[in-house]
């Protein structure tokens, strides 16, 4: 989002604003525990093997999301009690949050489709166009 401008919300504040796939977390976690089992902070964890260390969630956020898609269907839990430390929750996909991903998956994969179009007819503009703005 260029800086300064107004935009929904109002006048952007300015600054970087990290790129974002709205609710995007959702197909990362779900492909997280699509690998494995997991508890919730070792998800947080694992969401820098997806590139989204910098991604804008915290874990209340990331736990928030879980309770969703544990209500509707999309992941189970259980309490591990068995390690040395305090009993934690277990994250599982299920065959629902399985489908639920390949259908992200899919959008993704337009969205990338459109966004690589778009990406090359602004690089052939700014290479080879003319216009009132075009340097």
């Amino acid at each position: 989002m260029p800086r300064g401008h107004c935009w929904r919300g109002g006048r952007d504040p300015g600054g970087p604003h990290p790129r974002r796939i709205r609710r995007f977390l959702e197909p990362a976690l779900l492909l997280l525990l699509h690998k494995n089992a997991s508890h919730g902070y070792d998800l947080l964890n694992s969401l820098h093997e997806l590139g989204l260390e910098t991604y804008p969630a915290d874990a209340s956020v990331m736990y928030r999301m879980l309770r969703d898609l544990e209500a509707q269907g999309m992941v189970t839990s259980s309490w591990e009690t068995d390690s040395a430390g305090p009993p934690r929750r277990v994250y599982r996909l299920t065959e629902a949050g399985d489908r639920y991903l390949a259908a992200w998956v899919a959008d993704l994969q337009e969205t990338d489709r459109l966004l690589h179009r778009f990406l090359e007819a602004y690089q052939d503009h700014m290479a080879h166009g003319a216009g009132e703005h075009h340097e």
